[in-house]
């Protein structure tokens, strides 16, 4: 962005260096691979200023999914992009393709695949979130994630969703989830924390009081793997999650630091 780069370009290339590194067992190419042995990756991104969006689901073999959801967004009339159909989209923009079976570890060969059960989300699955905040006050964000490990096949999270993993009001603010999905877009997770916002919470309290509204709505002794990250126009930022403490990263001009939010309420 000091270099004349937009919003959107920052989002991008902030989320390349998760999906690029593959070591990264939760976003990329690197995450742990679904039931049948193959990494299905989710992204999205959204623009605040003219309110656009776009989506990718349940991709294979592309090495940018961020990208291809920018591509969605800027040359099709669409918003999301899925399967098979997104992976030639992405070829045709001439995005970056990968042969997943040969270069993720944990994969198996494509004639030697067995089904397997979802491991403990909370133990092996996370996502990027990022928003960012332009010194004129335009917001941007983008969500990417590899999903849960040992996911039934197609299966998709709450990451590549509008509302869900992501969401952003140039009016109010943004903001972005991680954590088991299914607890997340039932609720538009991201959605509740701009509203709360909008209604004049601070980005703090509005992923607490959405934190807190979700686990009012789940059954009790339901595992609850939930946090959010927001920003406001006005550059206040905050987070929370279900968990002792949730992690999240402020960068500015002049500094860059891990913050650690803890936790909205304890269940009863």
């Amino acid at each position: 962005m000091l270099a004349g780069g937009t919003i959107l370009d920052a989002v991008e290339q902030g989320i390349w260096v998760p999906e690029s590194d593959a070591h990264n067992s939760s976003v990329g190419l690197g995450g742990i691979p679904n039931a049948a042995g193959v990494v299905q990756l989710d992204a999205c991104i959204m623009s605040g200023p003219d309110h656009r969006a776009g989506s990718v689901a349940a991709l294979e073999g592309i090495r940018h999914p961020i990208s291809v959801a920018r591509r969605v967004m800027e040359k099709t009339s669409h918003v999301m992009l899925v399967g098979e159909g997104a992976r030639q989209f992405a070829i045709a923009q001439q995005l970056e393709t990968v042969e997943t079976i040969a270069a993720h570890p944990h994969q198996s060969a494509r004639g030697k695949r067995r089904l397997a059960s979802p491991r403990d989300p909370a133990g092996n699955h996370d996502t990027i979130a990022l928003l960012v905040l332009h010194a004129n006050g335009d917001i941007a964000g983008g969500c990417s994630t590899s999903g849960l490990g040992k996911k039934l096949p197609g299966r998709v999270g709450d990451s590549p969703i509008i509302g869900g993993g992501l969401y952003v009001d140039n009016e109010v603010g943004a903001a972005g989830a991680t954590g088991l999905g299914e607890n997340i877009m039932r609720y538009c997770g991201s959605f509740m924390v701009v509203e709360y916002m909008r209604q004049g919470m601070s980005p703090e309290e509005a992923c607490r009081e959405t934190v807190r509204r979700i686990t009012r709505g789940e059954r009790s002794g339901t595992a609850l793997n939930i946090n959010f990250v927001a920003l406001d126009k006005y550059g206040r930022y905050g987070a929370a999650g279900s968990g002792k403490e949730f992690p999240f990263s402020v960068t500015t001009q002049t500094s860059s630091r891990v913050i650690r939010a803890t936790a909205s309420e304890k269940r009863g």
